[in-house]
Parts: C-alpha cells; structure tokens; sequence
C-alpha cells in the first residue's frame, strides 16, 4: 500500500472542494532574523520593537510578506506540487498582525477550474485563508496555478471562472488594530517622505539590485516549507534548471523598493500580481514603482497608497509590455499592493 503522497493533479479538484494544509506552524523571532538576512529587508515597524511600539502596536509583527510565505508554503503539497507555474493572485488582505509565538495554519477553497486547450493540463483557483491559534483569520488570498493531469483521458470539468476584484477599494483595507502614525519618527525610519509626497503617475527608480544566487533561493524555500518540485527537482523543467520561487522574487523586490518607499511600512492589500517571465540563479533583479493610487484611512496620521512594483533582469526601468500588449522578456514580476504611510 502506497504511503507517498504523489500530490493532487489537475482531473483531482471539484469545485467548492475545501483542503485544509498540514503542518501548523508556531513562529518565533527566528523567522524574522531569517527573513532580513535572506533580503535586504530593513522597513523600520519590523525591524524595531520599539519603533513598532511607538506606533500603536505592542512589538514588531513578523513581517506581512513572510507571514504571506508561511501560508502560501502550507497550500503547495496540496495545490501546487504539480503545478507547471502559479500565474496569479487578486483579493489578498492582511487581516491581523502575526507575532512571534503565534502559530498558523492554512485552508484552501477551490473556487474556478478550467481545462487548458492542449488537454494536458489545467487553471486552478483557490481562494486561501491563514488563520491563527485563536482561530482568527490573519490572512487571505486567491491564486491560481496551472497544474499537470496525469490522466489526460480524465474528462475536463465544467469550466467556471470565478469572480474576482481587479482591484481592493479602500474600503476593503483593514487597518491593524491600534496603529496611529501620528509621532512617526521619519529619522528613525530612514527617509523623510508623507503620503502626501507622492503622486498619482509618479514613478521611481529604486536603483539598487541584487544577483540571486542558487543557495539563498533553496534556503528561502525550505524555510516557507514550500514543496514545489519545479524549486528544488531540475528533471522537472526541460532545459534542467529550478525554477526560482516567485515569493522569492516578490520579497526581493519589496526589499529593494525600500529606497524610495522606506515609509511604506505595512502592505495591507494585494489586487493582483503576474510572475511575467521565469526567474533563475544568476538574474541580477531591479526594481521600480509606480503609483497608482491615493486614500486616506481612518487610522490617525495613516494613509494608503497603491502601488504598482515591477522587477526586471534588465532593461530600462519603467518598459514593462510591448506593442502587442504582452509584457517585455526582461520583466519578471508585476505586482499591485495596498501599503500604509504616515500622512
């Protein structure tokens, strides 16, 4: 009797289908020192007790995109370890703050299927929940992943396509409980910029970069126990290379945007997000930002601003599709978020 677990295929999903993930995860500090060392990661609210304190919150939160990795890595063996790419993401909010001793787990709902044209393979959406030891949920989003059949006489499913927001109205932000930004240290926090100084089609050069290297993506994977075999099996892509994770790439870049955005502290919202081209050691990424949008919230000395950031292997910075609409060779990510700046 066999006891492996070959993960799900593509003929395996039903519709309204709910997985819950093993394994629980109880973090410590030791996930944020990981975290920071594995990126240039230095936004003052998690890399600071006091400082977080001295804004309405009583310690400095893991930071909002490793508590993203945590969930996200809980959803692979049973979402995507057959997966051919994971191509999206909309709907995504950070609900509550995790701290350190909180432990996590994660759920899955199918809520889309649709069978790819060449038979061989299909598009799953999942919408995806983390909650916490109290059972609160401190994190949601939906994704959707194309995934290998292994029967391919398996009869397609009726196709259904969800739903989904292109685009979280303020509204729809939840601000963490407490947070007031009204004695926001602007020393402390490394650049002197407000809300109020960035404009509506404003773009920015975070011209920084970094060079990923094989070693520090295999850490970063293994540490979000994410199991994709295209990340860590190189007989799973033909041309013998492992694929970089995608989230792997999304903390880079928010990393690197910290030039230019360090008081962009608290990522709140995710409205969409493409892994435009595949990403392997040896790409050296750069980044720029584009806003998109303004809001004010109700939170005192808080305001929202929605970002576009891009990440490139190279390339001039701001090129992100051509003529015919399709993004450009050299673009790896582009994704749109919610943060939170003092006002």
């Amino acid at each position: 009797m066999a006891k492996t677990n070959p993960g799900r295929f593509f003929e395996d999903y039903r519709i309204g289908q709910v997985i819950d993930h093993a394994v629980p995860r109880t973090v410590s500090g030791g996930e944020r020192a990981l975290y920071h060392a594995l990126y240039p990661a230095r936004h003052a609210l998690y890399s600071s007790d006091e400082f977080a304190r001295s804004v309405g919150l009583p310690m400095a939160p893991l930071d909002d995109l490793a508590a993203f990795h945590l969930v996200f890595g809980k959803t692979v063996p049973d979402v995507s370890l057959n997966a051919v790419a994971n191509l999206g993401y909309a709907e995504g909010r950070w609900l509550k703050p995790v701290y350190a001793g909180d432990t996590l787990r994660s759920s899955s709902e199918v809520i889309g299927l649709k069978q790819n044209s060449n038979g061989k393979s299909g598009v799953v959406y999942v919408r995806t929940r983390g909650t916490n030891q109290r059972g609160e949920t401190v994190l949601e989003y939906c994704r959707w992943v194309m995934v290998r059949k292994k029967d391919l006489d398996a009869p397609a499913p009726e196709a259904v396509l969800p739903e989904l927001k292109p685009v979280l109205a303020p509204e729809d932000l939840v601000i963490p409980e407490g947070l007031d930004f009204t004695k926001y240290d602007f020393t402390l926090a490394g650049e002197p910029h407000r809300w109020g100084d960035y404009a509506v089609g404003e773009q920015i050069d975070h011209v920084d970069g970094v060079t990923i290297e094989e070693a520090e993506h295999m850490l970063a994977t293994r540490l979000w126990q994410n199991t994709a075999k295209v990340h860590f099996d190189a007989t799973h892509r033909e041309d013998g290379k492992r694929l970089i994770y995608g989230g792997h790439v999304i903390s880079l870049a928010r990393a690197l945007s910290f030039n230019g955005l360090a008081n962009a502290q608290m990522i709140v919202g995710l409205n969409g997000g493409a892994h435009a081209n595949p990403c392997f050691s040896g790409d050296t990424v750069k980044v720029w930002s584009e806003v998109l949008d303004r809001a004010e919230t109700a939170a005192p000395g808080v305001g929202a601003l929605r970002m576009r950031l891009v990440a490139t292997k190279g390339g001039a910075p701001f090129e992100l599709k051509g003529d015919d609409g399709k993004y450009l060779p050299h673009v790896l990510l582009d994704l749109d978020y919610w943060t939170l700046v003092p006002r």
